[in-house]
């Protein structure tokens, strides 16, 4: 007859259990892929709130950024990339590195605040980057734009901030449509995507930004809705963003809820799971 277990025996494999899983779970986090929900409409709509994906990792290789931030304020808990991997910061460098093509969606941690971004990649080191009318310019010469018709939603909270959308059509009551102009933008190595526009504001008219070497410009799809490159860090933009700043490229779409939590499966989004980025 087996001898039972004792109680303090079983404790124990529970607790190295729950470790190793802990452990294991860390290193594909770090090494493979980033889960990413999407917190705001910066990416609209390409990417819409609450949207949930997968960002690989191994397209562009390892930094310190790689490093996963683990920040649960109610825990009492901050721990940042740079308490982890600090050691590999300030080189600009990345190991197995790979180099980002222009049209990527990628996800960067901002260069001053270090929280996790989320925005599309238009410039490439040396660029010279300038909005005109809101009309993307790259190197002097505008990108190719074609009418895309109206993206419309409805006025109402957004996920678990519960944001409101911007309306091009003016303001909207609760449970209105909110209309946007719908444009495909197509950028000088022939990547396609949608961009949306809400109206003229500053960001609109922009000067010359020329991108360093090892860094990069992004702008949202949103235009109207996004902090971006367009606006320098010290106004509390994000700049040009450092090679080893990024974190991966987005894929593909895996989930989406358009509820306050992905627990209310009747705001589940069928039509966007496992839906491939543009």
């Amino acid at each position: 007859m087996a001898s039972k277990a004792k109680p303090g025996h079983a404790i124990w494999e529970t607790i190295k259990t729950i470790v190793y899983a802990l452990l294991i779970a860390g290193v594909f986090r770090t090494l493979f892929f980033q889960p990413f929900w999407i917190p705001s409409g910066s990416m609209k709509e390409t990417l819409l709130i609450g949207d949930f994906l997968f960002v690989n990792k191994m397209a562009y290789g390892y930094s310190y950024a790689s490093c996963p931030n683990l920040k649960m304020p109610r825990f009492g808990i901050d721990i940042d990339a740079k308490n982890i991997c600090g050691f590999l910061d300030g080189d600009n460098t990345r190991v197995f590195g790979g180099e980002p093509e222009r049209g990527d969606v990628v996800v960067f941690r901002h260069p001053t605040s270090g929280r996790d971004f989320i925005k599309r990649l238009v410039g490439m080191p040396g660029d010279r980057i300038q909005v005109k009318a809101g009309v993307l310019q790259i190197n002097s010469e505008p990108v190719k734009l074609d009418d895309a018709g109206v993206f419309e939603e409805v006025a109402e909270p957004q996920g678990p901030q519960q944001l409101r959308p911007r309306c091009e059509n003016g303001p909207v009551g609760a449970g209105g449509i909110c209309q946007k102009t719908r444009l495909t933008e197509t950028l000088p190595n022939g990547v396609e995507h949608t961009i949306l526009n809400i109206g003229n504001q500053a960001s609109d008219n922009t000067g010359v930004y020329t991108v360093p070497e090892g860094n990069y410009f992004f702008m949202g799809d949103n235009r109207d809705n996004s902090s971006d490159s367009r606006l320098p860090q010290s106004a509390g933009g994000v700049g040009f963003v450092p090679y080893e700043n990024l974190i991966g490229r987005a894929d593909r779409i895996m989930f989406s809820s358009a509820g306050r939590s992905m627990l209310f499966f009747w705001t589940w989004r069928g039509d966007r799971f496992f839906k491939a980025i543009q």
